[in-house]
């Protein structure tokens, strides 16, 4: 078995096995085969759930209608360790999710909704565009809401070991939501991870967050863009959305630019990147807003380069993957008419699997490099891992795993 294999076996089985109750050696043991113990043991892991949704006030009959039918879906597992925000380059993520097509059809929508999207900004602070443009990245404008029953996700997942607390408790509000009478069990189709609707809410955020934006008195955000795009607005406004401010912009560094200062955890005033020799993307003088801004570098030296400010953080709230939180605000601009990135990301940056990220964090970690534990995501610690590993080797410390890095640490790419 090569590198990248044992190391995707050992992510997707360590769950699993810890599931089936059993003490197994995750890289001893076929995928295959852990997912046939892990469904042998759902029932009992079911039967926990229904105790705890009993304990919190769920009736008999909702929880016969959910969770005593509940199926476990391998596909869920395996799209949980395949995230393309985990295994996709910058350039291919965001060449996927920001074409011609999708500019398109977000500046027609934006005048077939006009005022809709005009009522909703008045009321929220949250502008027309970046609506659209999470639409777009959600769900493509509602043409794929997903194909999975939610509680069957949601139970899968709750009885996954990698994050199963967080799974239980959005079980728990999906259970809440039948309970309460907002949406019938077999309506609720979405995503592998639970997500719902056109927006792609999480049970916890429809809770918490949706609202009836049609006024006919009920909230469906399935069959209503009124309703799901006042509940994203009111989402996002609920969460820390700043009104009259963008979510960043691109812009240029000088060749000696010092890309240790990079990443979210660094945030300074935007006169003191300007004191660093940050310009626009066009080599202009940054604006003189009071505004904390951090430098994202996610393609490399080479690719492009972000200032972010606080509504990118907000973005990143819906969901925690930088790649994600890009997309969606430099699409929101293209869509408000902007042009294209100045300076795209290099398509030949290579295409890390989960397994080859969690190769790279082990070795990393083993010559003193601290990118916490392996999990296969490339998170901050593991970006400024690499950048120290760089810093340590005279190269120029941007934390990207470039060809060379892999190579030093010898990560199998093929």
């Amino acid at each position: 078995m090569s590198v990248s294999a044992r190391f995707y076996a050992a992510a997707l089985c360590t769950g699993l096995l810890m599931l089936a109750g059993t003490t197994v050696n995750a890289e001893e043991i076929d995928p295959v085969e852990a997912h046939a113990r892990a469904q042998a043991a759902f029932p009992g892991c079911l039967a926990k759930l229904s105790e705890r949704a009993r304990a919190q006030g769920i009736s008999a009959a909702t929880l016969a209608r959910t969770l005593d039918t509940a199926s476990y879906t391998p596909r869920v597992i395996d799209a949980d360790r395949r995230q393309p925000e985990f295994t996709d380059t910058f350039a291919r993520y965001l060449g996927l999710r920001i074409t011609p097509g999708q500019v398109e059809r977000g500046q027609a929508l934006a005048e077939e909704h006009a005022a809709l999207l005009a009522r909703i900004s008045r009321e929220h602070g949250v502008p027309g565009h970046y609506l659209l443009a999470f639409w777009a990245v959600e769900t493509n404008f509602g043409r794929v809401f997903g194909n999975i029953p939610t509680i069957d996700a949601l139970a899968t997942l709750a009885c996954d070991a990698r994050r199963g607390e967080y799974f239980s408790r959005e079980l728990l509000d999906a259970l809440r939501l039948v309970e309460r009478g907002d949406v019938e069990p077999a309506d609720m189709i979405g995503s592998w991870a639970g997500a719902m609707g056109h927006t792609q809410f999480m049970p916890s955020v429809y809770l918490r967050y949706a609202v009836d934006g049609d006024g006919n008195g009920r909230i469906d955000l399935w069959n209503s863009v009124p309703d799901a795009l006042t509940s994203a607005a009111n989402f996002l406004r609920g969460i820390g959305w700043e009104p009259g401010q963008r979510w960043g912009r691109e812009v240029t560094l000088p060749p000696d630019f010092d890309y240790t200062v990079a990443g979210r955890a660094t945030r300074r005033p935007l006169a003191e990147w300007q004191r660093l020799g940050v310009r626009d993307a066009n080599e202009r003088a940054l604006p003189t807003a009071d505004i904390q801004a951090a430098l994202l570098v996610p393609a490399g030296h080479r690719g492009p380069k972000f200032l972010v400010y606080d509504n990118f953080h907000v973005i990143m709230r819906w969901n925690r993957s930088e790649f994600f939180a890009l997309t969606v605000g430099l699409l929101a601009d293209r869509i408000a008419g902007a042009p294209a990135l100045r300076n795209p990301p290099p398509a030949d940056a290579p295409r890390l699997s989960r397994a080859q990220v969690m190769a790279l964090q082990t070795r990393l970690n083993a010559r003193g490099f601290d990118s916490g534990t392996p999990d296969g995501i490339m998170g901050p610690a593991t970006r400024g891992a690499i950048r120290d590993f760089q810093h340590n080797l005279g190269w120029i410390a941007d934390g990207y795993p470039e060809a060379r890095v892999l190579s030093a640490l010898d990560i199998d790419t093929e």
